[in-house]
């Protein structure tokens, strides 16, 4: 079974290495840039995180876009939302009558996109967990042990044969892998702790320990948390109270290292994926949810504090 990766970077990259190092065939397509990169120094993974008992290094098959030649059976789509256009372009002559398509992009809209191109029953739902970031040199630092995980599940949560064919292949390389039958919930959770941390690490320019840290700053994520939960409940999925409980944990730890990838775009000048999928996560009722009002007087006390004195270095 031929698995097509699109996007080598820090999700994608990680996760296709190692599905190659377990002897999988897999092949990235990128962007002629990254391509010349990896043909050089080939795909790597570093960082406290990586292990230390595996090979870091993967010569990757590679293509660039209009070199696609056969469908690939398993596509992952590892791209950023705001690249997702380009990239279903790019990709669609590698999609044929049997082939999966397991996004990993945060948020729910890219569904409707994927499902309008491909068909319902050929998009998966996925959700990946992991700490990883491209250096400067392209290579995967992994921030923590133990490795990452990956879950899919047919958006209308039955278990068919090419599900099934799809974790066989997926699993059993170097990190977690499983089939959930309610994955547009464990999707919603994801969204709901994303947007959360994202909207509170980007709006103030600071880790969570530097925002709890100042007057109001504990109030500031509870009060984001619950704007994001009314959403996710009102669009059909209420988040369990043990998930609330544990991102509420998360985003009130006083010294906390937390920041998120989308906050570290922003601080270095590059595109976020914010527009595409933190403004209409597929609900209709976004426009009505009641704690704006209560969401928005805590930013704007939060900052005031961070202004007088107490706002960290940029990042």
């Amino acid at each position: 079974m031929t698995i097509l990766v699109v996007g080598a970077g820090a999700t994608g990259g990680y996760f296709g290495a190692r599905l190659a190092q377990a002897g999988r065939d897999v092949t990235f397509l990128v962007r002629p840039r990254r391509a010349r990169q990896l043909r050089q120094r080939g795909l790597r993974i570093v960082g406290p995180g990586a292990d230390s008992g595996a090979k870091q290094e993967v010569r990757p098959n590679l293509v660039i876009a209009g070199q696609l030649t056969e469908p690939a059976q398993i596509v992952l789509l590892s791209v950023k939302a705001t690249a997702l256009e380009q990239a279903v372009a790019d990709f669609s002559s590698g999609v044929g009558p049997q082939t999966v398509v397991v996004p990993f992009l945060n948020g729910m809209a890219h569904l409707n996109v994927l499902n309008n191109r491909f068909g319902e029953s050929a998009v998966l739902g996925g959700v990946v967990l992991i700490a990883t970031q491209l250096d400067d040199d392209g290579d995967i630092v992994q921030q923590l042990s133990p490795p990452g995980s990956l879950t899919i599940g047919a958006q209308d949560g039955t278990r068919t044969a090419r599900l099934q064919a799809a974790y066989d292949q997926l699993s059993g390389a170097g990190f977690e892998a499983s089939i959930s039958d309610e994955i547009l919930a464990r999707m919603w959770q994801k969204w709901v702790f994303v947007a959360t941390v994202g909207a509170l690490t980007c709006l103030m320019r600071g880790t969570v320990g530097d925002i709890v840290g100042v007057p109001g700053g504990r109030d500031l994520g509870p009060a984001i948390l619950a704007e994001a939960c009314a959403v996710s409940a009102a669009a059909g999925y209420p988040v369990p109270a043990e998930a609330i409980s544990s991102t509420t944990q998360t985003i009130t730890q006083t010294g906390s290292p937390v920041t998120s990838s989308m906050s570290r775009d922003v601080a270095e000048g590059r595109p976020a994926a914010a527009p595409a999928w933190g403004s209409r996560p597929r609900c209709s009722t976004w426009p009505r949810c009641s704690c704006a009002s209560t969401t928005t007087a805590s930013i704007r006390r939060t900052d005031r504090h961070l202004q007088q004195g107490h706002r960290p270095a940029d990042r």
